[in-house]
């Protein structure tokens, strides 16, 4: 049974879903569309957004599912190796996962990453290291991106 629980946050609301004892879901939504039942994983996933959010993590310790497609899996476990302040292009995650071609598709995968900022799909750029589109808007990813520049350089 999944769980979703609500929780304000510098975005927006954050909706996050968990079961079988992971988290399944990290976004932000425009209001409330499921009950809220927070659980003690839900509360801890806040507890270190919150901690990111104010400059004082820089990794993820709660457990997670990746649910889709094994092209979408290899994506996002790619994406997930990229250090906190640092980014990369597109095209350097498609060649990661041995599909140098695959720009748009890669694209594809990337904004259907279900777990926003613990899998930091807002680290993933154009090639000419543009901010390209994000899921939840682009002064959000670039919001991101200079917390974490702030964070290294403080």
């Amino acid at each position: 049974m999944v769980t979703y629980a609500f929780y304000p946050s510098p975005f927006g609301l954050l909706k996050i879903g968990a079961a079988d004892g992971k988290v399944i879901l990290v976004g932000i939504v425009s209001k409330q569309d499921e009950p809220n039942q927070p659980t003690p994983l839900s509360a801890e996933v806040y507890r270190q957004l919150q901690e990111y959010f104010a400059g004082k993590r820089t990794v993820f310790t709660v457990p997670y599912a990746l649910n889709g497609t094994s092209f979408q899996q290899a994506v996002w476990t790619q994406i997930a190796k990229i250090p906190y302040g640092q980014t990369v292009a597109y095209k350097d995650i498609a060649q990661a996962i041995d599909k140098p071609r695959a720009f748009q598709a890669t694209g594809r995968a990337i904004g259907a990453n279900p777990l926003a900022i613990l899998i930091p799909c807002h680290r993933v750029v154009g090639s000419n290291g543009e901010l390209t589109g994000y899921a939840f808007g682009l002064e959000m990813k670039k919001a991101l991106l200079n917390l974490e520049c702030q964070t290294l350089n403080s």
